[in-house]
């Protein structure tokens, strides 16, 4: 995924997936390729409860103006309602909390009590780019810094005006909450982010890295301590 100024090292191998879908090098839609270990899937299926209605929607991803940034609504009509947050039945042996990622059906879970789990629409890495395994949250970031690798500054001359770092905004790419992946203590360059686009959701089109719609996404981060298991399946 793309850095904050910690982890501007890492950052190289991000520079192409971020331009790969756009032109405009701040596109929200790519992010770092990369690899992690394979895990065998879990079987984890649930019976949905009740969607919401047109209305909930609505207001459930509604603006959110009392942030750094003010979040506009998500135009609802532009999302499946099948990828509306809701809760599902869910059997797993995972521990309440833990995150599972589903990149073949585009949801995420987070695993709640009572074989229940709370269910977010999701896009995903996309053909080439999709890995499975397990990781951890190993920090999370609001309205973090961005900063283009020195490879992608060659390419995007444009992009040179961030070398010091992009602040945080509603055009910077990774959102107003992010959830930086980690394994044995080292980033692994993933991440789960927010993303404002509403036509993202159910599709693959990052280098790897999970996104959620931003009003999901601060749902998920508010309930998600430093050391969250995430698990990834196969696609």
């Amino acid at each position: 995924m793309i850095m904050d100024d910690r982890t501007a090292d890492a950052g190289k191998a991000n520079g192409d997936a971020l331009l790969e879908q756009r032109a405009n090098f701040l596109s929200r839609r790519s992010f770092l390729a990369g690899s992690a270990a394979s895990i065998g899937a879990l079987g984890l299926a649930g019976c949905v409860s009740d969607g919401m209605s047109a209305a909930e929607a609505s207001r459930v991803y509604g603006p959110v103006p009392n942030e750094k940034f003010p979040i506009p609504a998500i135009d609802v009509s532009k999302v499946d309602p099948k990828y509306y947050r809701r809760t599902v039945r869910y059997e797993t042996k995972e521990a309440p909390g833990t995150i599972i990622v589903d990149p073949g059906n585009y949801y995420v879970y987070r695993i709640e009590e009572d074989g229940n789990a709370t269910r977010y629409g999701a896009n995903v890495g996309r053909d080439g780019f999709r890995w499975s395994g397990e990781a951890y949250v190993g920090r999370k970031g609001e309205w973090a810094t961005w900063t283009p690798p020195r490879e992608m500054i060659k390419r995007q001359p444009e992009a040179a005006k961030w070398a010091g770092g992009m602040p945080g905004g509603l055009d910077n790419p990774l959102g107003a909450r992010t959830l930086y992946l980690y394994r044995n203590g080292a980033y692994t360059l993933y991440t789960i982010y927010a993303s404002l686009d509403a036509e993202s959701i159910g599709n693959g089109i990052t280098s790897g890295c999970v996104g959620l719609l931003t009003q999901d996404m601060m749902h998920l981060y508010d309930r998600t301590p430093v050391k969250t298991k995430v698990i990834v399946l196969p696609a």
